[in-house]
């Protein structure tokens, strides 16, 4: 049998799909809830604590108590300013110790994860429990890119490669050579709202999502599901470009379905 799980759960679909994953298993799971993110919905009916984002001093003791082993971090997350933290002092302890490190979102989650496991915690990816998540290169709808197209994404992988030695962004949005938009602290969706009224005449734009160089995926892999489809159509965009092996696809029939249904290219690609 698995060692418990502790699930730290934020916003969106990952949360609820891992409960279920365990569900199934007979794998036992505990949720820490984080208030402000996470769904109550979610969580209903599973065992769980709710708790503020600055309270990690808690969280190590309910895992400590509980007897959890693996612990996955899953979810998004709002970063908060100081002031709304309110951090206990094992979160300030932590905070202190971040220095520069709070400039890029990498940064933060190594050292969330060294702290997790310096308390015994082995922290995984949420892909070692949804198994066939991350897709292999290759054409996952009916559609594939053409020539303008696959020059796009092309382009798409060089400025995400430039950027991720910065630790920005997973995402970019290119027209034509253009490039329309880079993903920041708002999300991949609000980058596709932000595009939209940028859409130049002719074909439409890629986006295209890689993850950062040396980007710790235990935390923070690139995801993408229905919702991210919709957003793609409602920008005018052609298709879609994931890095192939490294991205979590949520609701992956859904999502192949509705980007057959709306004429979009859906492809994963390998990156060097």
């Amino acid at each position: 049998m698995a060692d418990k799980l502790g699930i730290i759960a934020g916003s969106g679909d990952l949360p609820r799909m891992l409960i279920e994953a365990c569900r199934e298993s007979g794998r036992e799971c505990h949720v820490i809830a984080l208030e402000g993110h996470a769904d109550p919905e979610v969580v209903d009916g599973v065992p769980h604590d709710w708790l503020r984002l600055g309270a990690a001093g808690k969280a190590i003791e309910i895992g400590r108590a509980l007897k959890v082993r693996d612990v996955v971090l899953a979810g998004g997350i709002e970063r908060p300013s100081l002031s709304s933290l309110r951090p206990d002092w094992r979160t300030l302890q932590f905070i202190m110790r971040l220095g520069r490190k709070s400039l890029g979102d990498d940064g933060i989650l190594r050292l969330i994860i060294a702290e997790f496991e310096a308390e015994g915690f082995r922290v995984i990816g949420p892909d070692t429990v949804l198994k066939d998540l991350t897709p292999e290169a290759g054409q996952l709808g009916r559609h594939a890119p053409d020539t303008g197209a696959q020059a796009d994404i092309d382009r798409g992988r060089d400025v995400l490669r430039s950027l991720s030695a910065v630790d920005v962004g997973q995402a970019v949005v290119v027209q034509q050579g253009l490039v329309l938009g880079v993903e920041a602290i708002e999300g991949t969706d609000a980058l596709l709202a932000r595009c939209g009224p940028l859409r130049r005449e002719g074909d439409g734009g890629v986006l295209i999502k890689l993850s950062k160089r040396g980007q710790e995926r235990r935390a923070d892999m690139p995801t993408i599901g229905p919702d991210t489809v919709s957003a793609a159509v409602a920008a005018g965009l052609r298709g879609i470009a994931i890095e192939a092996n490294a991205t979590l696809v949520l609701d992956r029939q859904r999502t192949v379905d509705l980007a057959d249904e709306h004429g979009l290219f859906l492809v994963a690609v390998s990156v060097e």
